[in-house]
């Protein structure tokens, strides 16, 4: 698929050495919306070479059913994929919840799903300690 000439409606700048795309106050993301977010990543990635892009999602509560699927295909080449201030909508979604992690001040970092971002049983933890931790969502297995 070609990609349109202009990214007219997304706004670039830099974070910190991320690149942060942003579609402004708009609270339904559609298709449209979707293929320049995609359109935009590959340019910042293919064109600017940048390895680490995020996207506000400060006003979105709702995203199309291709979006978390885009995120992961990035993330899978290598890209350090992040977003900005999810609204509760989106922080709620199982995609969400399963594949990224909290870092500082609304910033959000994808991650694979496995149990590498568990943290261990401290051999010093009680039974009930441990059982009331387990409690968590459980991690996706690479296995079939």
């Amino acid at each position: 698929m070609a990609e349109r000439k202009s990214l007219d409606g997304l706004t670039l700048r830099d974070h910190q050495g991320t690149r942060l795309m942003a579609l402004g106050d708009m609270e339904i993301w559609d298709g449209a919306d979707l293929s320049l977010l995609r359109d935009g990543m590959n340019h910042v990635i293919l064109k600017e070479k940048r390895e680490s892009v995020a996207i506000d999602m400060t006003y979105v509560k709702y995203v199309p059913s291709g979006f978390f699927g885009m995120l992961f295909d990035w993330f899978e080449k290598g890209v350090t994929v992040r977003l900005f201030s999810p609204q509760e909508c989106v922080a709620n979604m199982l995609w969400f919840r399963q594949f990224f992690d909290a870092e500082s001040d609304g910033w959000h970092i994808l991650h694979n799903g496995l149990a590498a971002n568990v943290p261990a049983r401290s051999a010093d933890w009680t039974e009930e300690e441990w059982d009331a931790h387990d409690d968590r969502t459980p991690t996706v297995s690479a296995s079939r």
